[in-house]
């Protein structure tokens, strides 16, 4: 199979599998997760940052929704063609190190990863984040092949991009440092200006988020200091089992124990092609780093989701470079199946004549929020001058993802800054308004007592399983005393 052949044939799988997803996010009759109302609303007011993310995810959800509206499948489109885009980047990258057979069947498996599989019916940071992560080594290795400044300026573009899709793209650069290092053309070309040429682009590309975060007390680095627990010295041998069952779990069972036959036949796969030095390069540190800082302190499972760009392809490679090109198959077959399985779940439970409950529902935090902001709606209405306010950054989300109104406020009498929420709004400079409170709660006496009158004008419930719902109060606050 020619490099373009395959190419062709993994952008048909690839949009397959695309239509395939925008029917599963319809059949599951989902909403919004929190994260995805949140970036939604960062769409609608662009900057060069956010409390907890850079500025990629609101631009790129922002586009979209610009092109086919405020929907649920406008929201989520950019990681629905992201991960495909990643895949033909991925099979670029194996075709050049190894051949177009290598190529496809790496941009395959990582089509249908787990991870990618479960990511695909959400957007995130990781989407950018794998695309910028993979374009910029595929920019890299064809930099040191031919030095031309094209690709030097293109890997600057990519990692700056990366940077303001997520900082974890900060990982590439010492990666990368590594990979020059280790290649004769690499040590060569840290002698020219050519690759500081490239990080001083991808720092300039990156340099309005920096000033953004100078701007507003770099919220988004505390933010993410903060997540990394950086101050917090304290060992967490369960986290880290935790952390290496999500891997397993995210790359699939045979990658991954594919993935560790190769790292355990290190030796042999360093002395073998030259193409595997790069991919361990890129693979090995950020899996030692992240499962380091989940030992120390704690990491979520996607945290090392970029290693596995590098991973599938050493994989791949290490099974079809060994003849055992029969392991590299049955993992796509096994994780395809275990993807289909994940989407089904609730088809194949109610077939099975199993109730579902809180517990059964992977997707349960993604129902209910359309039923619960339609029986908020009336009130917003009936009260359109009141601004709607939320204590917490999740039914804020919500509520301004479905009923849009005009004017809204983080609940924050402490002044804390722990959501773009709390960042962005304030009610000190509300004083005598009205406000539309919206409260999980039935008793809001404290915060009652900061307004002339309180009315509780209705009371949302949403019944989804016989143990799981959604219920919220809604409160008409009356001249706004202020916070003291």
């Amino acid at each position: 199979m020619t490099a373009r052949r395959s190419a062709a044939l993994l952008l048909v799988i690839g949009l397959l599998v695309t239509a395939y997803r925008l029917w599963v996010i319809r059949h599951l009759g989902i909403d919004l997760y929190v994260d995805e109302a949140y970036y939604w609303g960062w769409s609608k007011a662009l900057d060069w940052g956010y409390f907890s993310k850079p500025p990629v995810i609101a631009a790129l959800i922002a586009a979209s929704t610009a092109a086919f509206g405020d929907g649920i499948l406008a929201v989520k489109l950019p990681a629905l063609l992201l991960y495909p885009a990643t895949s033909l980047v991925l099979a670029a990258l194996g075709t050049r190190l190894f051949d177009a057979r290598i190529g496809f069947w790496s941009g395959l498996a990582f089509l249908t990863m787990p991870l990618v599989g479960a990511l695909g019916l959400f957007v995130s940071t990781d989407a950018p984040l794998l695309f910028f992560w993979s374009l910029g080594m595929l920019f890299l290795l064809r930099a040191l092949e031919h030095q031309r400044w094209r690709d030097w300026l293109g890997l600057g573009l990519a990692v700056g991009l990366g940077l303001l899709s997520k900082y974890t793209m900060a990982a590439f650069l010492p990666s990368a440092l590594l990979v020059m290092l280790m290649l004769p053309r690499g040590r060569r070309a840290l002698a020219s200006p050519r690759p500081w040429l490239a990080l001083l682009l991808a720092l300039a590309v990156f340099a309005p988020n920096l000033w953004w975060n100078w701007q507003n007390d770099f919220p988004t680095l505390r933010h993410t200091a903060a997540i990394t627990h950086v101050d917090d010295g304290v060992s967490d041998s369960a986290n880290l089992g935790e952390f290496l069952v999500a891997q397993l779990a995210s790359f699939g069972p045979l990658l991954s124990i594919g993935l560790i036959w190769a790292l355990f036949s290190l030796r042999t796969v360093w002395r073998g092609a030259a193409a595997f030095q790069p991919l361990l390069a890129f693979c090995l540190p950020l899996l030692l780093l992240v499962g380091a800082q989940a030992a120390s302190g704690g990491a979520n499972g996607n945290w090392a989701a970029p290693a596995f760009v590098a991973g599938t392809i050493l994989t791949i490679a290490f099974w079809i470079d060994s003849g055992r090109r029969t392991w590299a198959i049955c993992a796509v077959a096994l994780n395809t199946v275990l993807v289909s399985l994940i989407y089904h779940w609730p088809d194949l439970t109610s077939l099975a004549g199993v109730e579902m409950t809180r517990s059964k529902d992977p997707y349960k935090r993604a129902r209910g929020w359309h039923e619960l902001a339609s029986g908020v709606a009336p009130a917003l209405r009936s009260h359109p001058e009141a601004i709607l306010v939320a204590g917490d950054r999740e039914l804020l989300a919500q509520l301004i993802y479905f009923d849009r109104p005009k004017e809204y406020a983080s609940w924050n009498p402490a002044g804390n800054v722990i959501d773009h929420y709390q960042l962005t709004t304030t009610l000190r400079d509300k004083v005598g308004r009205d406000v539309l409170l919206v409260s999980r709660s039935p008793s809001i006496d404290a915060i009652a007592a900061r307004f002339a009158s309180s009315e509780l004008v209705g009371n949302v419930k949403v019944d989804i399983y016989r143990d799981f719902g959604r219920e919220v109060h809604v409160f008409l606050l009356r001249d706004f005393k202020g916070y003291e």
